[in-house]
């Protein structure tokens, strides 16, 4: 397996993709912060940038989206949550966080599942083992963990963690 960075510039951020090549798949894998406080819509319109950059590549979109829906098992959905549920579907991304007594953000204030794991149609069936890890970090969100399925014999394991 090999990968290369790819720095994508837009007149707020600097992006890091990775361009992942193994035997069976080419994928871009990239980070996302949605902040609370920015109008989501800017936020929507980097990812919009990340989906074309894929050029027909596998894409895996981790985020920490600030956003909270039942559709990623958070207890409540606000309206950043249904605008990025929207957003998702109409863009042909699948969230693939499964239901889990852990949440991917917790502090003082509260928990919830602001951090999502999101591909597109050619990693659908790749990825799977999605979890959240109950292992201790100094991080108010928990290290997300899953598989990329290359073939029926050998797995890739990859974790992250949201970032604040």
């Amino acid at each position: 397996m090999s990968h290369k960075n790819i720095y994508i510039h837009t007149n707020i951020h600097t992006y890091i993709h990775t361009y992942i090549h193994t035997y069976i798949h080419t994928y871009i894998h990239t980070y996302m912060y949605s902040d609370i406080t920015k109008e989501l819509q800017r936020e929507l319109d980097k990812m919009e940038e990340i989906i074309g950059f894929k050029k027909g590549n596998g894409l895996l979109i981790a985020v920490d989206s600030s956003s909270r829906s039942t559709t990623w098992h958070d207890s409540q959905t606000n309206k950043r949550g249904k605008i990025l549920e929207e957003c998702n579907i109409t863009r042909n991304l699948h969230i693939m966080n499964e239901e889990s007594e852990q949440t991917t953000f917790k502090n003082r204030r509260g928990s919830s599942n602001i951090d999502l794991t999101l591909v597109n149609n050619q990693l659908l069936n790749v990825l799977n083992n999605w979890e959240i890890s109950a292992e201790e970090i100094y991080s108010d969100h928990n290290i997300i963990k899953f598989d990329l399925r290359q073939d029926n014999y050998y797995k890739t394991k990859y974790s992250y963690t949201g970032r604040r």
